[in-house]
Parts: structure tokens; C-alpha cells; sequence
């Protein structure tokens, strides 16, 4: 069976013009994108690569400090030895005896002991304000217990924003 070859002069110079525009915009593309996708595959196969860390010379191992003159032996006072420095206060020894006296599933040691502990003002337990959140208890005194209002609308006319919700704050709304 042979192939039908429709094929005159007019037909094989459009297929010719075509293969060669064609070759034309793959040669235009080749020479205005080539070397930004040559880049993107260089960082593909860069990133593939696993990370290698340089390596740290060793150190040369320190020498012992040379031994101090021998001083007339005196016993160290343990609170010279190294102060401790530390955010809070010390804990009284009779707060610190709950730790030690049962435990927390009965509501004593540990249990007891924190719920001690919570009861001190922050001042009393700090030395000075660890978080910025600190600084919205400090210093505010005992608590202060109000009485309710018996009247219920009372209650809610001073509960609710009379502005609104997204209105800007009335000094008379803010509490200081």
C-alpha cells in the first residue's frame, strides 16, 4: 500500500515557511529566557544538595589555672560562696515547711504551699516586675470588696458602654 503524497511545490514551501518560523521562535525565546531558566534550575538542584557546615578546628584544651599561694585555711561562710541571683524574694521557712507536709491530692505539701504563696502581693514576692504584665498588679494593694448595687438596671447601665461598642471611650466610662 503506498502513501498518497499530496504533496506539489505550494504545499512543501508552506510546511518549509512553517518549520523554519518555528525554528525561529524557539531560537528567540532560547536567546530572551535561556539563561533565567538555566538560573532556576542552577538554585533547584543547589537547594537538592544537602547543607554542609564547615568544620570547627579543634581547641586547644585550657590550662588549669596555676594553684593560689597557700593561705591560712579558713571555713567558707556558704552565703559567700556564690550569691544566687534570683527575681524573688526568699520564701519564709514557715511558708516553706508546707511543702513538706503532705500531699497535694489532699490538699496539703505543694497544693497548699502555692495556694500560700498566691496569697502574697506580687511586691511581696518579686523584687521587681519580671513581665510587662506585672506591671497592672503592681503595687495595687489589697483588694478592695465593692458592694453590688441592688437595683438591676442600675447594674447594667453601669456593666454596658453607653457609646456603643466601636465609639470612642467617654473619660466618665473609663475606670482608673
Amino acid at each position: 500500500m503506498s502513501r498518497q503524497l499530496n504533496m506539489d511545490t505550494v504545499r512543501q514551501n508552506f510546511w518549509k515557511e512553517e518549520y523554519l518560523r518555528e525554528k525561529m521562535l524557539r531560537c528567540e525565546w532560547h536567546h530572551k529566557y535561556g539563561s533565567m531558566v538555566k538560573a532556576k534550575q542552577k538554585a533547584k538542584a543547589a537547594a537538592r544538595l544537602p547543607l554542609k557546615l564547615p568544620t570547627l578546628p579543634p581547641k586547644a584544651p585550657l590550662c588549669p589555672p596555676p594553684a593560689p599561694k597557700e593561705l591560712p585555711s579558713k571555713a567558707p561562710s556558704p552565703a559567700l560562696e556564690a550569691p544566687i541571683q534570683s527575681e524573688m524574694y526568699p520564701v519564709l521557712p514557715a511558708t516553706r515547711a508546707l511543702l513538706y507536709e503532705g500531699i497535694s491530692h489532699d490538699f496539703q505539701g505543694r497544693y497548699r504551699y502555692l495556694n500560700t504563696r498566691k496569697l502574697d502581693m506580687p511586691e511581696m514576692r518579686y523584687l521587681f516586675p519580671i513581665t510587662t504584665n506585672f506591671t497592672y498588679g503592681w503595687q495595687l494593694g489589697p483588694p478592695v470588696k465593692q458592694e453590688l448595687v441592688s437595683c438591676k438596671m442600675c447594674r447594667i447601665e453601669s456593666f454596658f458602654r453607653k457609646n456603643g461598642a466601636f465609639a470612642l471611650l467617654d473619660p466618665q466610662d473609663l475606670a482608673l
